[in-house]
């Protein structure tokens, strides 16, 4: 199943993606790998969720907003190489707004790595870290390294009226 398929399976309304909030660009093609900057619980270009998980915050409220953070991710995804192209997620990095005393990270990342899992059928490599504030006072920030399906090209020879793909990696 591709993952276009897999997100309306899911029935994932992937947002307009994010815009940046400084002077870097939403993702970096790189080899066989995209690197997407860091995504925050963003909707319609305003923070979803404001505030300390453990503090202003439940986990619960943590969790939809590591959640709607894919979402952001997968839409500039999207936007960056197609849905399609993405083969799974190598790591997927999250760090938690939280009270000094939280120690509860592993239950807001794992709504971020559930939510992929279900999208790629697969599992990925992890970190996550807790941190005193975040851009925007917002609870969580993620970044996703995603593995690539290699991109094809075709070049048409006019002297020998034949096609060659390429795969590039």
């Amino acid at each position: 199943m591709t993952v276009e398929a897999n997100v309306r399976r899911l029935q994932l309304a992937l947002p307009e993606a994010p815009r940046p909030l400084g002077d870097y660009v939403p993702a970096i093609e790189a080899g066989n790998l995209l690197f997407v900057s860091g995504m925050l619980p963003m909707k319609d270009g305003a923070p979803a969720f404001l505030g300390r998980v453990g503090q202003e915050l439940t986990i619960e409220s943590g969790r939809r907003a590591a959640q709607l953070a894919v979402a952001n991710a997968l839409a500039v995804a999207r936007d960056a190489v197609g849905l399609n192209r993405l083969a799974g997620v190598a790591r997927l990095g999250i760090h938690v707004a939280c009270a000094l005393d939280f120690q509860e990270h592993a239950a807001i990342a794992d709504a971020a790595s559930e939510l992929l899992n279900q999208v790629f059928e697969g599992r990925h490599s992890r970190l996550a870290f807790g941190n005193s504030s975040l851009p925007g006072g917002m609870p969580v920030e993620l970044e996703l390294i995603f593995l690539l399906h290699p991109k094809e090209r075709s070049i048409q020879n006019k002297e020998e009226r034949c096609t060659i793909t390429i795969l590039k990696t």
